[in-house]
């Protein structure tokens, strides 16, 4: 979502910052702004990208040696300049991630004590409740600590005051939030690849910390207020890996990663000739061997993932499975169950949602919890017991390509660690499957090469509206993927369904308007599909299907094939299909004409409710 940068430092820190917003770019905004303490408060603020930010202040020579940042989406009021951060009370400035639940009734207050709003946000009533206890205290993080005492709901903030030059006060609860340590200058942000060019020494504020930066100093608070010790991490990212290189956006880019992230995903596993628990962590033989059930709980992506792995789980490792949206899970009645395996999965591991879901199932008593993630550190691996490593590096599109394709290898090997902790796999299997996960990336190699074929299909999609994705078993949530990608980036509209309920009702939809998108796989369904594919046929409507190499469907002027090099893939099949959807959606997107790598209206990080 919104992205915030900090910094105290002896030189000008303005490039910083604005090369901070640039590299938080890919979270999703809609307006920039920052604020310099050089005697008094310089504020610049623009509604759009960071590049009409940095233009603006080089025309009003903004510069000084301590900053905050801040890329905005829109939650409360319109993108507009009012509304863009930083907001500013008096002598003092905020920058704020999050959603403060109780504004409305602190705006009344804050009314009623004489401040005057200009802003629609929850934001600006930070801003003047520091501002109103800093009347009082004259200290700093005094007043900080006290506002966000009051404060109901998800902050990461940063607070500078001209009062005070070189110091910069931040604060965080529900929402991520970082220290960046360097040499006698400091940085705050709430990711990592905003700093890479100027440290690779982070430390993770935990839930209620409020943080002193000076710099030659940083102390941290707890939510008690006391002194705290924050162990500091080396970012094992480059500042060069979250750059486009030769590609033409990044989602093309992060596609042609796949291979790499998947090799670098599953090196611990396929260097091994057994199946070890511990690749979930040192406890994991204990905790996963106790468990009778897993629930799933993601959003987006991720819970299209934890949907394929329900069909992996109970065919191969024979224990129930579930996947829940996290964002309905805690707000229904469920039937807890101590003995289930409690998975979350998400790419940044700040989904909202996600971590409030963890929270609530951790509250009805189920304490097995497994976390896959692609940040090491964030709040979901550090809120799990165990935790599991994609290793895609920084994603930068905001649809989900090399995050997606690694969470299914790490759920991949979830599956295989409890079907031998359950005595479902033979030796015979257990070296079948690790040899298929051994070849992966370079079936997933072969698959990239299929992007002109792909590409050539994508031109038919230039005035298409709407378009339908049929798979069947485990592959429908590939189309549910296939789907979602499609409608992200190039908009779209687009509908997933199981193959067999296509006379259910969708087929009403279907003309020869209406490109149908089918994943076909030699299984033991294929038959089937081929007859829900005539059905289309009957009414019309035009096929593109992503075949296995030894499935026969005759191709005609309204029935177009691409077949995956080789036979059926077996278990690993998913990830396979997989490509060809995600190349798919990018070239659909270019010939739409649309913004690639920021569509309108999302966000990469979903760090609010």
């Amino acid at each position: 979502m919104c992205g915030i940068v900090g910094a105290v430092a002896q030189r000008n820190v303005v490039p910083i910052l604005l090369e901070g917003l640039r590299r938080l770019e890919y979270r999703g905004y809609d307006s920039a702004g920052l604020v310099i303490v050089n005697d008094g408060l310089q504020r610049v603020r623009s509604v759009g990208r960071v590049a009409s930010l940095t233009a603006d202040c080089a025309a009003q020579q903004v510069h000084g040696h301590l900053g905050i940042a801040h890329t905005r989406w829109a939650t409360h009021g319109a993108p507009s300049e009012a509304n863009a951060h930083p907001h500013v009370s008096g002598s003092l400035a905020v920058v704020h991630n999050g959603i403060i639940e109780n504004h409305e009734a602190l705006r009344s207050r804050l009314k009623t004590a004489g401040f005057a709003f200009t802003s629609e946000t929850d934001t600006e009533v930070i801003a003047h409740l520091i501002e109103l206890y800093y009347r009082q205290s004259k200290d700093l993080l005094a007043a900080t600590r006290a506002a966000v005492a009051e404060l109901e709901g998800a902050y990461a903030i940063g607070v500078v005051s001209e009062a005070s030059p070189n110091r910069l006060i931040c604060a965080r609860r529900g929402s991520p939030l970082l220290i960046g340590l360097g040499i006698e200058e400091n940085f705050i942000a709430s990711d990592v690849s905003a700093l890479l060019p100027v440290t690779q020494r982070v430390m993770y504020l935990e839930e209620g910390d409020v943080a002193d930066i000076g710099l030659l100093s940083v102390q941290v608070y707890d939510a008690a207020g006391k002194p705290a010790d924050r162990s500091v991490h080396i970012s094992e990212l480059s500042a060069d890996m979250a750059e486009l290189g030769t590609y033409r956006h990044f989602m093309q880019k992060e596609i042609h990663e796949q291979p790499r992230a998947l090799t670098d995903t599953l090196l611990i596993a396929v260097a091994q000739d057994h199946i070890q628990p511990e690749w979930f962590g040192f406890d994991a033989a204990e905790v996963l061997g106790k468990v009778n059930a897993v629930t799933f709980l993601a959003c987006g992506t991720s819970y299209h993932a934890a949907k394929v792995a329900t069909y992996w789980l109970e065919e191969i490792a024979g224990i129930p499975a579930r996947a829940e949206i996290a964002s309905e899970y805690r707000y229904r009645t469920s039937v807890p169950n101590p003995d289930a395996l409690i998975v979350t999965i998400s790419q940044s591991g700040e989904t909202a949602d996600t971590l409030a879901a963890l929270n609530h199932a951790k509250s009805l008593g189920q304490n097995k919890t497994l976390t896959i993630c692609n940040v090491p550190e964030s709040a979901l691996t550090r809120a799990s017991r165990l935790k599991f490593l994609t290793r895609a590096g920084p994603e930068i599109g905001v649809a989900s390509t090399k995050a997606f394709t690694t969470q299914l290898a790490g759920l991949f090997l979830l599956t295989l660690v409890l079907a031998k902790l359950r005595g479902k796999l033979t030796p015979l299997q257990e070296t079948a499957h690790l040899t298929a996960l051994r070849g992966l990336p370079n079936k997933v190699q072969q698959a990239l090469a299929l992007e002109p074929l792909v590409e050539a299909w994508s031109q038919r999609f230039a005035n298409k509206h709407h378009a339908l994705f049929l798979g069947r078993g485990v592959h429908y949530p590939i189309a549910l993927e296939g789907a979602l990608k499609l409608k992200e980036i190039s908009y779209i509209h687009a509908e997933a369904y199981p193959a067999g309920e296509l006379k259910h009702g969708p087929l009403a939809l279907v003309d020869e308007d209406m490109p149908v998108i089918t994943i076909a796989p030699n299984d033991q369904l294929i038959e089937k599909l081929k007859s829900n594919l005539q059905e289309v046929r009957a009414r019309g409507g035009e096929l593109y299907v992503f075949a296995d190499g030894d499935v026969h469907i005759e191709e005609s002027a309204f029935v177009h094939v691409i077949k995956l090099p080789g036979g059926h893939n077996g278990a690993l099949s998913p990830i396979l299909h997989t490509i060809p959807l995600q190349l798919l959606s990018y070239h659909a997107a270019l010939q739409k004409g649309t913004d690639v790598d920021k569509p309108r209206n999302l966000a990469k990080s979903v760090t609010v409710e």
